[in-house]
């Protein structure tokens, strides 16, 4: 049995998210299955390194499948990329250890947030960054930023009510870089908790123009609760940019 590594890129805009729901067309997990399951004339199921959500994009998923087929990984890719959709591509296959597992084996994640900081929209950022004309104090905002590494309970700062397992993690860097009229927000951690990159960016943002202040990251932290902290941004800006492994 093989098992077999894949690194995705797909811009998540037409689709309800990665993971397959039923038999909606509009899946990432679900096409790739799908074109995967003809080829090798067998049902397939890969195994995702995590979730995103509708319309959140991917420069480097990592999945993985497990297959007795002998094809040339050469060849499944040149399929894969014929078959999927222009907006999700293989970008590379490589066969690993059997028991490799693209979620579990995961050390560390980074994610990046695009912010379209102009009085006017772009009608070319519009799918890939979330517009937010506001005056920023992005000075103030990287102090946030600084507040916001560590290791701590993020539970306030996800959209999670309650959890079973710890919601405690590191975020080892947060960044904010101006790139012409985007702002570039990079994300590194452990590990995140669903919709967390999404409402850290909105805290920032509400930092950044005086909605909310610094003391208040510590509110969140020590309440734990969702209202306490910023808005959740939306889902367009989002990229997964790269999974970590030993």
């Amino acid at each position: 049995m093989r098992n077999i590594k894949m690194t995705i890129e797909y811009d998540g805009y037409r689709y309800l998210g990665w993971q397959r729901l039923g038999d909606s067309p509009k899946t990432i997990q679900g096409k790739i299955e799908h074109v995967l399951s003809q080829l090798l004339g067998t049902e397939i199921e890969i195994v995702g390194s995590g979730r995103t959500d509708a319309g959140t994009h991917a420069r480097g998923q990592i999945a993985n499948f497990k297959t007795e087929s002998d094809m040339d990984l050469s060849d499944i890719q040149e399929v894969l990329i014929k078959n999927l959709p222009q907006d999700i591509i293989v970008k590379k296959l490589e066969e690993v250890p059997e028991r490799f597992h693209s979620r579990y084996h995961a050390k560390g994640k980074q994610y990046s947030y695009y912010i379209w900081n102009q009085d006017i929209p772009s009608a070319f950022e519009r799918n890939y960054s979330f517009h937010y004309p506001e005056n920023l104090d992005i000075e103030k905002m990287q102090r946030a930023a600084e507040k916001l590494t560590g290791r701590h309970d993020f539970l306030g700062f996800s959209a999670l009510r309650k959890s079973k397992k710890s919601t405690v993690r590191t975020l080892e860097k947060i960044s904010i870089e101006q790139e012409g009229d985007l702002l570039h927000f990079t994300f590194v951690g452990e590990g995140f908790l669903h919709k967390m990159v999404r409402i850290l960016t909105g805290t920032l943002l509400e930092i950044g123009t005086g909605t909310l202040e610094l003391d208040d990251i510590e509110v969140v932290f020590k309440s734990g609760k969702r209202r306490d902290a910023g808005m959740t941004v939306p889902a367009q800006g989002l990229f997964l940019d790269e999974v970590y492994y030993d």
